[in-house]
């Protein structure tokens, strides 16, 4: 008979870590130099937009919770990732594993949902603009703000209760960081509510915003073919940064999905990281960067203010 020990290990153990010698130190530094920048850049945008009046707007108020959102996931995962290429042993404790499945999943669906506001908010400025000021509220703007939060912290959380109450058979996860299909994998019983609850928690929180967001794109570009070209190109430059953020999102959450789909100890480990780490550091970073450097709005204010620092300085 097994032990309780064997059927609900303590503490799980990362396989996909090699062991690169002294390169790990640059890879340590490469990784916290991003790190930081993803940090400073998302609070830049978010005391942007804070800070200047001209930015309480709605779609100013949702970039800004596309960065607090990025900062959540990132410090999730960034801290314990740097600890790991610097050690020999990469252990994370039962519980601890859990809580990083829980803010990770969570700021991926939040990104989701949050880009799926966001397309709607594009979609009444150009479609209904005389009626922009009237739908989109203040009062608007919080509840799509509470909804976007609140139904992934509640949809994840149930999908991990599933997950936390299975007996495990092993404790060896082939990734960088905790993931909750590898884990379920380890269940030495029927999986089959997981699965089924998994697939539904996939299409509310990934599937269902990302074919709203081509919904309204598809009617905004309805309305864009039988308008101006100055109206069109005012469009684009409002959508641009968005259309970008959704498809860089949408490919690295493709990444994830597909490497969940196969057994990742029979790929090429290599390829194995690329597609885990995709929408952990790729969209932190180039949300700020997108939003920060494609709409003048949030670029003169930044800029401005770092021409006062110099002057404050001198």
């Amino acid at each position: 008979m097994k032990s309780n020990n064997s059927l609900n290990p303590l503490y799980f153990q990362f396989t996909l870590y090699a062991d690169f010698g002294p390169l790990r130190y640059l890879f340590f530094s490469l990784c916290l130099l991003l790190y930081m920048t993803i940090v400073s850049s998302n609070v830049v945008i978010i005391l942007t937009v804070c800070l200047e009046k001209s930015l309480h707007q709605p779609m100013y108020i949702f970039i800004s919770c596309l960065s607090f959102n990025s900062l959540c996931g990132s410090a999730s995962f960034f801290p314990r990732f740097l600890m790991d290429i610097l050690s020999d042993t990469h252990f994370i404790s039962r519980p601890s594993c859990f809580i990083q499945m829980y803010v990770i999943y969570t700021y991926l669906s939040c990104e989701m949902t949050f880009l799926s506001i966001m397309a709607y908010d594009r979609f009444v400025a150009i479609c209904q603009p005389l009626h922009y000021h009237s739908y989109m509220t203040f009062k608007m703007v919080t509840h799509l703000v509470i909804f976007a939060v609140l139904y992934p912290v509640f949809a994840i959380a149930f999908l991990l209760y599933l997950s936390v109450r299975l007996p495990l058979c092993g404790n060896k996860l082939n990734r960088l960081f905790c993931s909750n299909w590898p884990v379920v994998q380890l269940s030495c019983v029927d999986t089959t509510l997981n699965n089924i609850v998994g697939q539904f928690v996939l299409v509310t929180t990934v599937f269902t915003p990302l074919f709203f967001v081509l919904y309204t794109y598809l009617r905004i570009l309805l309305v864009c073919r039988r308008s101006s070209s100055e109206f069109r190109g005012k469009a684009f430059q409002t959508c641009l940064p968005h259309i970008i953020t959704f498809i860089t999102y949408s490919l690295s959450v493709f990444c994830e999905i597909s490497l969940t789909r196969y057994e990742a100890d029979k790929m090429n480990p290599i390829f194995t990281v690329v597609l885990s780490l995709q929408y952990l550091m790729i969209p932190p970073i180039n949300n700020p960067l997108v939003y920060g450097l494609s709409l003048p709005q949030i670029k003169g204010v930044v800029v401005r203010f770092l021409k006062k620092v110099p002057a404050a300085k001198s």
